[in-house]
């Protein structure tokens, strides 16, 4: 899936920032000069061998404890690099943009977003970002909301 064709054809207006090649959700922010609070991250986790895709601020970090009670799941787990890949073929390694549904996995979204007027995440590279308004993102992806990140 194409980020930017994806948003398209959802009628979702949307901002692309280019910058240099970054590989964590905190050097996005950094380098975009984005407080971290707005930029989503996004985990691939194996909730009792299914997957789903957490999206969180990038300042803060899941509790598996916490995804594990608000799931009522006996394991989760952070998926492999080579999941990651398997899951998201079409973005550069490492890369996952928060549209889950387009790829067959559950969305979760830390409620610490839902208030943001707009969110900044990767597309399907790490050099490009891609803001749009919370209320789009959450219009067209319909991720369940729940509490299970904590503040680092």
């Amino acid at each position: 899936m194409n980020v930017r064709e994806f948003l398209k054809t959802e009628h979702v207006p949307f901002e692309v920032l280019p910058h240099r090649s970054t590989y964590t959700a905190q050097h996005l922010a950094d380098s975009l000069d984005v407080p971290g609070d707005h930029v989503a991250k996004t985990v691939l986790l194996n909730v009792d061998n299914e997957f789903m895709l957490a999206v969180l601020p990038a300042t803060h970090e899941i509790s598996l404890s916490f995804m594990e009670d608000c799931l009522h799941a006996r394991s989760v787990a952070l998926a492999s690099e080579e999941e990651l890949v398997r899951v998201f073929p079409d973005c550069e390694r490492g890369a996952a943009p928060p549209f889950g549904t387009q790829y067959g996995v559950t969305t979760i979204v830390d409620r610490s977003l839902v208030d943001d007027d707009r969110i900044v995440f990767e597309g399907n590279s790490h050099n490009e970002a891609i803001a749009i308004r919370y209320d789009d993102f959450a219009r067209i992806e319909h991720p369940r909301v729940e509490s299970f990140a904590t503040h680092v």
